[in-house]
């Protein structure tokens, strides 16, 4: 999540919003990010009620083990008329390397 805040100016350039989904309250984000990595300049949206709506419609919502109720770690990019250019589901451990969605707008 804070590669994507470190270049927020390169995504700016390529006419691109970076908006980040957790299935996690608005409270949570807010503690994570005070704690954890800091405060991040670009939108986190809770996708908290109804719990997971969005990430079921995106299908990367997790219905069983190993930790269920959760998002996947996922990189979508939606181009302007809403169709998904690019999409990738990543370990929850692993942070997504920017070029891969950087590459896919260039070529937008």
């Amino acid at each position: 999540m804070s590669a994507y805040d470190a270049e927020l100016d390169t995504f700016a350039g390529l006419d691109t919003q970076v908006v980040g989904i957790s299935v996690d309250s608005l409270f949570s984000h807010t503690a994570w990010q005070q704690k954890g990595i800091g405060m991040l300049k670009y939108p986190l949206c809770a996708d908290f009620y109804p719990h997971g709506e969005i990430a079921r419609k995106y299908d990367v919502f997790r219905e069983g083990p190993p930790i269920p109720g959760i998002n996947e770690r996922a990189v979508f990019v939606v181009d302007k008329t809403g169709k998904i250019a690019f999409s990738q589901v990543y370990e929850l451990g692993e942070q997504p390397n920017n070029e891969d969605a950087l590459r896919v707008l260039r070529a937008l």
